[in-house]
């Protein structure tokens, strides 16, 4: 079966094409390597020994996607990772994220209603709750105003589909998940952001390497137990299984409704000052930070309730905390060796 994987060489996507491959699917990975590189799909077939077909796609360009599904006919499934992704950035720069993120899926969407069955995983996220009344967060809690215009994609993104899926043949799971961090055990691939890291553990690993000065925890101020925000920390091996349990679900056909959401997550909520020492306890580093004022587009406090997923997909979370962190570490070590 062959499956498109869009943003196929990123961090969550590169870790997906893995679990699909390690479970047989043919696998083409779109990407246009805007927060990639090309030497991911070397570190994909050192893993599996396969390395997937590649394509190089911006999803922005209608006649470009229009183009690929001519090209490959014989598709049975899309998982759709490829967006820009960073809340602080999002709100410096909507416009960018409104056609990156709303443009591409319409595109995409287009061109799967015209097959006669058409199986698509979304990668959304927890931002569509915004600050959640109450924890752990369930998918019947209402979804609040987004606090971001990265949020706002995903919510928006969330509707089309449902929209779509109404008058077409596709069939659609959503997959909201937290915060993804880790790398594969092999330290072939991982996250690796081109620029400043947006997101927490990149910058925490790149400044107990020595590449930054120190790092900037946003706000200590929050009514949280040490004053600093709260997130659901997800191994992103953890989180690429989940895709393909997922997909498999569709593929069978044991879907109750057209479209299904499902929170992934590990339970747990952990601030910034724990992550951080959880940090200097599996790596024996001192991390050097300071506090600084709160960033736009924040939400104090956000983990999940993974009990639907646990039960209706057969799927849950098995590393801790620590061992993202752990397995983060290593892949930073190891590719700036």
């Amino acid at each position: 079966m062959k499956i498109v994987v869009t943003g196929g060489l990123g961090f969550i996507g590169s870790h997906t094409v893995v679990e699909l491959q390690n479970e047989g699917f043919e696998v083409v990975a779109i990407d246009n390597l805007s927060n990639s590189s090309i030497e991911v799909l070397d570190g994909i077939e050192k893993i599996t020994s396969k390395k997937p077909i590649f394509e190089k796609i911006d999803l922005r360009e209608k006649l470009a996607v229009q183009n690929f599904f001519k090209k490959h006919q014989d598709i049975t499934g899309v998982i759709h990772f490829a967006a820009s992704k960073a809340v602080g950035e999002s709100v410096e720069n909507p416009l960018l994220y409104y056609e990156n993120n709303i443009n591409s899926l319409v595109y995409l969407l287009q061109e799967l209603a015209n097959l006669p069955q058409a199986n698509f995983i979304f990668s959304s996220s927890c931002t569509v709750y915004g600050q959640a009344e109450k924890m752990p967060i369930t998918e019947d809690a209402s979804v609040q105003p987004a606090n971001s215009p990265y949020g706002n994609t995903k919510q928006i993104g969330e509707e089309i589909i449902n929209d779509v899926a109404k008058v077409t043949n596709i069939n659609a799971i959503l997959l909201r998940y937290f915060n993804p961090i880790g790398a594969h055990s092999s330290a072939e691939i991982g996250e690796l952001p081109i620029g400043i890291p947006q997101n927490l553990v990149p910058f925490i690993t790149q400044t107990a390497y020595g590449l930054r000065k120190e790092l900037s925890v946003y706000g200590n101020d929050y009514p949280t137990p040490d004053g600093t925000c709260i997130r659901d920390y997800i191994h992103v091996v953890d989180l690429a299984k989940a895709h393909v349990v997922a997909l498999q679900r569709l593929l069978n056909k044991q879907n109750l409704q057209k479209v299904e959401t499902f929170n992934l997550g590990t339970g747990k909520g952990s601030s910034v000052l724990e992550v951080i020492t959880a940090f200097e306890k599996v790596s024996g580093k001192k991390l050097p930070y300071k506090i600084v004022g709160r960033r736009e587009g924040d939400v104090i406090s956000a983990y999940a309730n993974t009990d639907k997923a646990n039960k209706i997909l057969g799927w849950k979370a098995a590393f801790s905390l620590e061992d993202g962190l752990a397995s983060a570490w290593k892949w930073e070590q190891k590719v700036r060796s």
